[in-house]
C-alpha cells in the first residue's frame, strides 16, 4: 500500500514538472513564431502602401502627365507622353481587308482583318504566331526585320494573298516618337528586347527597307501603333466611350484621347489625340524612391536596363516573379522559410515566374497544391512555407494593382477635367496576362481607381481579340480620315501660303492706292477722309444712321465733358425685310427714311436738326463729303437703280418726300472705320480697324503720301480697303476649292467678293453644308444617307459651326443640330462634322490673319520701326460668338508678323459710336484751327462731316 502510494506521488510530481515545461515550451514556441511574425511583417511593410500615399503616387503621376505634354519637357520628361497621330476612334462604318503585325515580346503574331460595315457589322480575323528567337531580339535591327519580313512572307503565303498590296498597322509595343501615323522613331528597347541599330531609327522605314531586300511582295504600311493603342482601339470598336487603354501584362503601359489645345508638342488646337504615355518610365527621376524597397532595387540592379523603367519593374508581370523571389531569399536567410536552406533552385533568376503567382493566389487552390508548385520549382517546402509564400505573392501583386491604380486615376481625373464635368463615366480598355490570368489583380485594380478617383464611374472592358484588331482598325480609321481630309486638304493653308498671300495682298493694297491701277484693282482702297482719332476732349449730340445688314439701327450719342467725359447712346433697332433689300433703291430709302422719322419721334427731336451721319457699310466711292457713289452691293443686298448712284441724295430725296421732319444727311462713314473709332476712344493707338461678321472689311490709317488718289501729302488718312473683293481678279485660284466655287455659283453676285465668300459668317454654314454633303454622297458620313433638308441651302447656319467647336457641348450640338437635319449621326459622324467645321472656320481666321497681317507691316514700315506696337479695333459676330475664332486668329497674325505687338480691341457698342466719335474728332480739330467762328452752322457742320469720313 505505501508502494502504491509512493508511485503514485511520483507520477503526478512527474506530471507537474510535464506540464511545467509543456507550458515553457509552449511560450517559447510561440514567442518564437511573434518573432517569425514580426520579422516576416517588417520585410512585407512596405507593400502595404497607405491611401495617402497612394494619393500622393496619383498626384505625382498627374504632374508628370502635365509636363510630359509641355514643349520644354522634351528629352527631360521621363514620362514622354508621346503623340500617336491616332485622332479617331471606330465609328462602325470601317469597312476592307487589312493585314495587322504584332510584335511586343518572344511571338510575333500576323492577322489578316476583314472588316465589315453596316448593321451586321463585323470583323473576321486568321493569325499566324510565330517565335522571334533571343538571339535575333537582341541580335541586331536588319536581322529582327529580315525576320519579320520572313514571317510575313509564310503568313502571305499559307492565306494565298502574296500578290495583294493590303494596308497594314503595325503594332510595335516598344516606345516610338512619332512625327506621324506612319513614323515611327524608336526611343528605346524595353521587355529584354536589345537589337542593335534600331534606337534613333524610324521602325517604319526599317520594315520597308527589309521588305524592299526581299523583293517578294508590297505593303502599304498605314499606320505604326502602340500596343496599349491596339487595346483602346479593339475596345473602342465595341464602346465608343473607350478613350483609355491599358496594358497590364509583361509591361506595363496606358494611353488615352487627349485634347489636341493641352499637347504644346504638336500643332493644333483642335479636336483630339491619342497620347501612349509610356508611364514604365514613372520614377526614373526619382519622384517614388520613397516607396521603392530593397527587393525592387535588386531586381533594378539585375535587369537589362538599371535604372530605367522603375515603375514598369513594380507593377508589371515580368517582374513580379522576381520581386518575389528576391523576397524568398531574403526570408530564407532570416530562417523563416525553407529551414533556412536556399536551394540552387531559388538562386536562379527568373525561376519564379508571374504565372506562378496567379497560380499560387487562386483561391481554389489547396495549401498542398500550393505546395506541389513549390516542389515543382526545386523548394522542399512545407505547409507553414506555402502559406507564407501565399502571402509573399498577395502583397506583391496587390501593391502592383495598386499602383496601377493609382496612376490610372490620375488618367481618369485628367480627362473629366478635360471635359469639365462633375462627374464622368469613360471606359477603358484593357489586356495583358497580369490582368486577365490573376485572380484578384483586376479586382483591386477597380476598387483602387474608384476610391482614388470617387467622381469617376469607369467601366473596364477586356480586349478579347488583342492589339492586333487594334491596329487592323486604326488602319482602317486612318484611311477613312484620309478620304475625309482629302476633301478639306485644299483648306488646310500653311504658314508658306498664308505668307505669300499676305505679300499678293500686300501689292493688291498698292495697287488700289495708286491712280494709274486703281481702276482695274480689286481692292479698291477708298480714302475716308478721316485723319485723327479721339483725344479724350470730344463733346456733341448727334443721330447715327447703321445700315448693314438685314437689321438697320438707328442711334442717338451724346458726348458730354463735365467732370470727364462720358459717352451716352439711345438705340432702336428696325428690321429690313428681304423683299426691300431686293427690291427698288426707292423703296430702301424710303424704309430707312421711315424708320428715322419713327425714331426722331420717340427721341422727341423732330423739331430739332442735329448732325446726322450714315454708316452705309457697303463699297463707295466719295467725291466729296456728302456723295457716297454705291459700287456693288455686297451682303444679300440686291436693291435696285443704287449702283452708281449717290446713297446720300437717295435718302435724301426719301426723307424730302415724307414733309413731316427735316434732316440734313452732311456724310457717309464705312463700318470699319465706324469700329476703329469706336476703339480709338478707349485706346489712342487704335489705327486699324476690322469687322468679321456677316461681311468681313478692314480700314487703317495710311500716310497721305501714298495715296495717289487724294490730294496732299502731309499727314495720315483712313483708308477703308474694301478687302472682301480680294481674288476678284483671279489672284486666289490656287487656293479656293470646289466647295468655294460652288458657294460662288450660287450667289446674287457670282464673280464678286470672292475673298468674303471664303471667309465671312453669310457664307461658313453653307461652305460646311456642302462639304457634309459630298462626303454623304461618298459613304465617308452618315452611312451615306442624306436628307431633304441636308441638300437645302441655307439649312446649315454658321450659328450652328460656333455650337459645334463649342470645347465642352460640341459633340452634343452637332448630334442635336444634325438630328433636326433628319441625319441619325454616330459618335464618329459627330467628331468629322466638327472636324469639318473645325477646318472651315479655321482656314476663315488664317486667311484674314494673312491679310491683317499686310496691312501691320504697311504700317511698320510707314512708321520706320523695327517693332510695331498698335491696336486692333474689332467686330463682327463670327468674331465675337464663334468661341475659337478670336484665338486663332490673334494667335496666327503673331506668327505670320512677328516682329509687332498687336492688341486686338473689342468694339463693345458698334460702329454708330465711332461715327460720332469721328463728327467729334472733326469739331475738335476745327476748333483747335480757330476756324469755328468763321463759319455757320451749316459749314461747322459740313467741316465736321468732312472729317469723319
Amino acid at each position: 500500500m505505501d508502494f502504491l502510494v509512493f508511485r503514485l506521488g511520483c507520477s503526478l510530481n512527474l506530471i507537474r514538472k510535464y506540464r511545467k515545461f509543456s507550458s515553457t515550451s509552449s511560450h517559447l514556441l510561440e514567442a518564437r513564431k511573434n518573432a517569425q511574425r514580426r520579422r516576416l511583417d517588417a520585410a512585407l511593410a512596405p507593400f502595404l502602401l497607405a491611401p495617402d500615399t497612394l494619393r500622393e503616387v496619383r498626384d505625382k503621376m498627374r504632374a508628370e502627365l502635365e509636363y510630359g505634354l509641355k514643349r520644354e519637357a522634351q528629352g527631360k520628361a521621363t514620362v514622354k507622353m508621346l503623340p500617336t497621330y491616332v485622332c479617331g476612334t471606330p465609328d462602325g462604318t470601317e469597312k476592307g481587308k487589312f493585314l495587322a503585325l504584332d510584335l511586343g515580346g518572344t511571338n510575333f503574331r500576323v492577322l489578316l482583318v476583314k472588316i465589315k460595315s453596316g448593321r451586321k457589322r463585323s470583323v473576321q480575323m486568321y493569325n499566324k504566331i510565330f517565335a522571334i528567337p533571343l538571339e535575333i531580339m537582341q541580335g541586331t535591327g536588319e536581322e529582327l526585320f529580315d525576320h519579320i519580313v520572313q514571317c510575313i512572307a509564310e503568313f502571305l503565303e499559307y492565306m494565298g494573298i502574296k500578290g495583294a498590296c493590303l494596308p497594314l498597322g503595325f503594332t510595335f509595343s516598344f516606345p516610338c516618337r512619332q512625327a506621324s501615323i506612319d513614323k515611327g522613331t524608336l526611343v528605346g528597347w524595353t521587355k529584354g528586347f536589345k537589337a542593335t541599330d534600331c534606337e534613333g531609327e524610324d521602325v517604319v522605314d526599317m520594315l520597308r527597307e527589309a521588305i524592299r531586300r526581299r523583293n517578294e511582295f508590297d505593303l502599304d504600311i498605314v499606320a505604326v501603333v502602340n500596343d496599349t493603342v491596339g487595346t483602346m482601339m479593339t475596345c473602342g470598336y465595341e464602346d465608343p466611350n473607350c478613350e483609355i487603354g491599358l496594358i497590364a501584362g509583361t509591361g506595363s503601359n496606358v494611353c488615352y484621347m487627349e485634347d489636341m489645345k493641352n499637347i504644346e508638342i504638336v500643332e493644333g488646337n483642335e479636336g483630339k489625340m491619342c497620347i501612349n504615355t509610356e508611364w514604365g518610365a514613372f520614377g526614373d527621376n526619382g519622384c517614388i524612391d520613397h516607396i521603392r524597397t530593397k527587393y525592387d532595387r535588386e531586381v533594378d540592379e539585375g535587369s537589362l536596363n538599371p535604372g530605367k523603367q522603375r515603375y514598369e519593374k513594380m507593377t508589371s508581370g515580368m517582374y513580379l516573379g522576381e520581386i518575389v523571389r528576391q523576397i524568398l531569399i531574403d526570408l530564407t536567410k532570416q530562417g523563416l522559410l525553407f529551414r533556412g536552406h536556399i536551394s540552387e533552385s531559388l538562386r536562379k533568376r527568373g525561376i519564379f515566374e508571374t504565372k506562378f503567382l496567379s497560380q499560387i493566389e487562386s483561391d481554389r487552390l489547396a495549401l498542398l497544391q500550393v505546395r506541389r508548385i513549390l516542389q515543382q520549382l526545386g523548394l522542399d517546402s512545407t505547409c507553414e512555407d506555402s502559406i507564407i509564400v501565399k502571402e509573399v505573392c498577395g502583397v506583391v501583386s496587390r501593391r502592383a494593382a495598386r499602383l496601377c491604380g493609382a496612376g490610372l486615376a490620375a488618367i481618369v481625373e485628367k480627362k473629366r477635367e478635360n471635359r469639365g464635368v462633375e462627374h464622368l463615366q469613360i471606359t477603358v480598355g484593357v489586356d495583358g496576362t497580369l490582368y486577365k490570368l490573376h485572380p484578384h489583380f483586376s479586382t483591386v485594380l477597380r476598387e483602387t481607381v474608384k476610391e482614388l478617383a470617387p467622381q469617376c464611374d469607369v467601366t473596364f472592358l477586356l480586349s478579347e481579340d488583342g492589339s492586333g484588331k487594334g491596329a487592323a482598325l486604326i488602319t482602317a480609321v486612318a484611311k477613312r480620315l484620309h478620304n475625309i481630309d482629302k476633301y478639306l486638304y485644299a483648306m488646310r493653308l500653311s504658314d508658306e501660303t498664308l505668307l505669300d498671300v499676305m505679300a499678293r495682298f500686300r501689292r493688291e493694297m498698292k495697287n488700289g492706292l495708286s491712280r494709274d491701277f486703281n481702276p482695274t484693282a480689286a481692292v479698291k482702297m477708298l480714302p475716308t477722309f478721316v485723319r485723327s482719332i479721339p483725344d479724350g476732349s470730344e463733346k456733341g449730340d448727334f443721330i447715327a444712321l447703321d445700315l448693314g445688314g438685314s437689321y438697320f439701327r438707328i442711334l442717338r450719342v451724346k458726348v458730354s465733358h463735365e467732370k470727364k467725359q462720358t459717352v451716352q447712346m439711345e438705340s432702336e433697332i428696325y428690321n429690313t425685310p428681304e423683299d426691300i433689300m431686293h427690291g427698288s433703291g426707292t423703296r430702301l430709302f424710303d424704309h430707312v427714311a421711315e424708320c428715322l422719322g419713327d425714331f426722331m419721334e420717340k427721341q422727341q427731336i423732330k423739331d430739332k436738326k442735329l448732325p446726322v451721319g450714315f454708316t452705309f457699310s457697303f463699297p463707295c466711292r466719295q467725291t466729296k463729303l456728302d456723295e457716297g457713289i454705291l459700287i456693288t452691293w455686297t451682303k444679300r443686298f440686291k436693291a435696285s437703280g443704287v449702283e452708281g448712284a449717290d446713297v446720300v441724295k437717295l435718302l435724301n430725296k426719301a426723307i424730302k418726300k415724307r414733309g413731316d421732319y427735316d434732316a440734313d444727311i452732311m456724310a457717309v462713314v464705312n463700318d470699319t472705320v465706324g469700329t476703329m473709332m469706336t476703339c480709338g476712344f478707349d485706346d489712342q493707338r487704335c489705327e486699324v480697324g476690322l469687322i468679321i461678321g456677316t461681311g468681313t472689311n478692314a480700314c487703317y490709317m495710311e500716310e497721305m503720301r501714298h495715296i495717289d488718289l487724294v490730294e496732299g501729302d502731309e499727314g495720315r488718312m483712313c483708308i477703308n480697303t474694301e478687302w472682301g473683293a480680294f481674288g476678284d481678279d483671279g489672284s486666289l485660284e490656287d487656293i479656293r476649292t470646289e466647295f468655294d466655287r460652288e458657294i460662288d455659283r450660287g450667289s446674287l453676285n457670282p464673280g464678286k467678293q470672292l475673298f468674303e465668300k471664303m471667309v465671312s459668317g453669310l457664307y461658313m454654314g453653307e461652305l460646311v453644308r456642302l462639304i457634309l454633303v459630298k462626303m454623304a454622297k461618298e459613304g465617308l458620313l452618315f452611312e451615306g444617307r442624306i436628307t431633304p433638308e441636308l441638300l437645302t441651302k441655307g439649312k446649315f447656319e454658321t450659328k450652328h459651326v460656333s455650337a459645334i467647336e463649342k470645347s465642352k457641348e460640341g459633340l452634343n450640338k452637332a448630334k442635336e443640330i444634325l438630328t433636326r437635319l433628319g441625319v441619325e449621326p454616330s459618335h464618329e459622324d459627330c467628331i468629322a462634322v466638327q472636324h469639318v467645321c473645325t477646318i472651315v472656320s479655321f482656314r476663315s481666321a488664317n486667311l484674314v490673319a494673312s491679310t491683317l497681317g499686310a496691312i501691320l507691316n504697311q504700317l511698320r514700315d510707314n512708321k520706320g520701326v523695327g517693332r510695331l506696337r498698335t491696336t486692333v479695333g474689332v467686330d463682327g459676330s463670327l468674331y465675337k460668338m464663334h468661341p475659337q475664332y478670336a484665338r486663332r486668329l490673334h494667335k496666327t497674325t503673331r506668327r505670320l508678323v512677328p516682329d509687332s505687338e498687336v492688341r486686338f480691341l473689342l468694339s463693345e457698342s458698334g460702329s454708330g459710336k465711332g461715327a460720332a466719335m469721328v463728327t467729334a474728332v472733326a469739331y475738335r480739330l476745327a476748333e483747335v484751327a480757330g476756324q469755328i467762328t468763321a463759319f455757320s452752322q451749316r459749314t461747322v457742320v459740313w467741316v465736321l462731316f468732312a472729317l469723319l469720313i
